[in-house]
Parts: structure tokens; sequence; C-alpha cells
């Protein structure tokens, strides 16, 4: 078995390995070298290390419906197979469809995103969306003239993450505290964000705090546009399924022993942002309103494939 498939289970789990897109590439991998390791000819057998090995990338972020999908991508049709060296090559060509397609996905969001910016426009953005930070580098790249304002995204910091990023490029940008973001948003022009998971009905789960900026931004009259790729839509959300808030350890953000006994410590790393706080959303298959979103699961999921040729 191959232990590179643990080990980045394992690092994903401590968030060493983070971001929607990425945990789902690293999966996808991780499974396809697994796949490659096998050297037996049970074909039994070789189902079973692949099913293992999705079980345990899966319980390493179990609330995180990009890696649900890149597994179920992954592993689509190898009941069919029938033989070992049938299974190996279609999980070794799923893992790379998916791995490709996601990358890409990144790239179109960023130029449908885009269109949307005009020169002079002040934006803010939450925790650290490679898909969100795709559209602000693009536009920066086409020559429009954009500042952004970046909230530190506690307790991990993944904001400072983004002005690293933005700040290379080039692009003039603001690291606010996350408390400031109310005081901020009359500077505001638009709203970009990435996704966790997108509901059926809309809603958008993402980074905490992110709903809190929705808020700010529709009190403002302030747009608000997800950038999300189709694999982050969720279609266990269809039969009503609830979405697990995942919540970490106390000491991430303060070490318990320094509090007075029967203090708690509560610590999200998701929120839910109802779709009514939603202006659009862009998908590599192109911009739609929050309520488009079971169009979409329906579309993509209801097919052999949501990464089908």
């Amino acid at each position: 078995m191959s232990m590179e498939l643990n080990e980045i289970a394992d690092s994903i789990k401590s968030m060493e390995i983070r971001g929607a897109g990425l945990i789902a590439r690293s999966a996808a991998g991780a499974l396809k070298q697994r796949a490659l390791d096998y050297k037996g000819q049970d074909i039994q057998a070789l189902r079973k290390q692949l099913e293992d090995g999705r079980d345990i990338l899966v319980a390493s972020r179990p609330t995180a419906i990009s890696l649900w999908n890149s597994m179920q991508a992954t592993l689509l049709g190898i009941e069919q197979a029938e033989s070992v060296e049938e299974m190996r090559d279609l999980v070794v060509s799923n893992a790379d469809r998916f791995m490709t397609r996601s990358s890409r996905a990144v790239d179109i969001i960023g130029e449908f995103g885009a269109k949307r910016l005009r020169d002079g426009m002040k934006v803010m953005t939450h925790c650290n969306s490679k898909a969100a930070l795709s559209v602000l580098k693009t536009a920066h790249a086409q020559g429009k003239h954009i500042e952004v304002y970046a909230t530190e995204s506690r307790p991990w910091k993944q904001g400072l993450l983004t002005v690293r990023e933005l700040g290379a490029a080039g692009i003039p940008t603001t690291l606010i505290i996350d408390s400031a973001v109310r005081w901020a948003m009359k500077d505001i022009d638009v709203v970009f964000v990435g996704a966790d998971t997108v509901c059926s009905n809309g809603a958008l789960i993402n980074k905490v705090g992110t709903s809190q900026v929705a808020m700010a931004a529709h009190e403002s009259r302030v747009p608000v546009i997800v950038c999300a790729e189709t694999y982050k839509f969720s279609p266990r959300t269809l039969t009503g399924e609830l979405v697990e808030i995942e919540e970490r350890d106390a000491s991430e953000i303060v070490d318990p022993n320094t509090l007075p006994a029967g203090v708690k410590v509560r610590n999200p790393v998701f929120d839910a942002t109802p779709p009514e706080f939603i202006d659009s959303i862009i998908t590599e298959v192109g911009v739609i309103s929050p309520y488009a979103a079971y169009e979409v699961i329906v579309r993509e999921f209801g097919q052999a494939s949501i990464f089908e040729e």
C-alpha cells in the first residue's frame, strides 16, 4: 500500500494541505498513485485498496465536498473493469482528467470574473481562494487598476497568504482585521469570495466570517460574487442532507489552560451565507444566480461524470 496516501491524508487533516481545490487534487493524485503502486493481479484486492484509500482520504476532512466529489470522479466506473490493468488505467485517466479540469477551471473563472471588474474598483476578499485571486490577478494583467482589501481570516490567518500573493503580483492591497469588515465596506465596490461548498438552494458554505462579510456588503448595497468550480457544488444537498460545519481544536485560538474553569471555546471552520446575500456565482461553465445552483447540480452530477468530456 502507498504510504504517500496516508501522509497526504494526515497533511489534509492537519491543514498543511488546505484550500478546497488543492485538497481535491491532492486526494485524486494520492488515489492515482495507490493504483499505480499495486503490483498484484487480484482485481478485487485492488478495488478494496482503492476504496479503503478513498475512505481514509474522505475521513481526513469529512465535511469537504470537493474532496468527496474528487473521490467519486476518480473511482468512476471501476466496478465495470474486468482486469487489474483496466481498473488501474481507468483510475489514472479519471484522476488526470479531474486534476487537469479542476486546475483549468480556476483560469476560466478568472477570465469570467475579470469582466465584472472596471478600472478603479476597490474589491474586498476573504480568506485565500485561488479562484477569487485568479479573478483579481487576471483583471490586473488586463491593465485594470484595482485595489484590494483582504481580511486577516483568523485563526489560521489565510489572509496573509492572500496579501503576499496579490502584493507580489503588483496589486495595491490592504490587510484588515476581521472585525473591521463593516468599517471598510463603505469604500468597497464589490466583494469576491471563494467557496467550500455550494448547496442546492444556493447557500454558500465557506471560511467562517464569509457570512459576516456578505451581510455587511448587503447592508451597504455592495454586490457579493462567489467564485466556485462545479466540483464544489454538493449533490448530497439535493436529498435534503445538511452540511456539517467542521469545528477544530480550541488550541488553534488560545491555550485552554490559560482560561478560567468553565470557559468554553468554539472554533468553527465554516459558516453559511444565505443565497439572498449573494449576487452571482461564477463557475467554469458560466455565471449563474445562486438560485440556479440546483440546475447546475442536476446537470453536472446527473451525467455519468461531472468531468465527462
